[in-house]
């Protein structure tokens, strides 16, 4: 599983780091070699991030839901009680929604949030 702070960096590079890194990810999973399965939530974080923080415009906007949708992610949603657990160990509950996937796919999300790599323990790996 990849995070929205992994995802972002396949679509904008500027103000960004570790960006080869996430990049080398998409290349992966553009490859096959690496299956990626995210809630759905990250749509939507990375709608409002171009909207809100960068600025785009609507056309714009409509290109990033093609190149989403194009990229054919596997989309998955975790059970609210896990979120709300996980969200009462400190996390946000958009980040416990991840965590929570992760837990229910027995799987690790990779991310470069400080916050999920300190508190999901074993189940969050650090972009590298």
């Amino acid at each position: 599983m990849l995070d929205a702070s992994v995802l972002v960096k396949w679509i904008k590079e500027e103000g960004e780091a570790n960006v080869l890194a996430a990049r080398a990810l998409q290349a992966q999973y553009r490859r096959g070699e690496l299956g990626v399965f995210v809630p759905y939530l990250l749509f939507l974080e990375l709608v409002n991030a171009a909207a809100r923080r960068w600025g785009w415009s609507p056309d714009q906007l409509a290109g990033l839901v093609r190149v989403l949708l194009e990229a054919q992610l596997r989309v998955g949603q975790p059970a609210l009680e896990r979120v709300a657990y996980w969200a009462g160990r400190g996390l946000t509950a958009y980040d416990a929604c991840y965590v929570a996937l992760a837990e229910d796919r027995r799987t690790v999300v990779i991310t470069a949030d400080e916050r999920i790599l300190a508190l999901a323990g074993d189940l969050a790996e650090p972009l590298r």
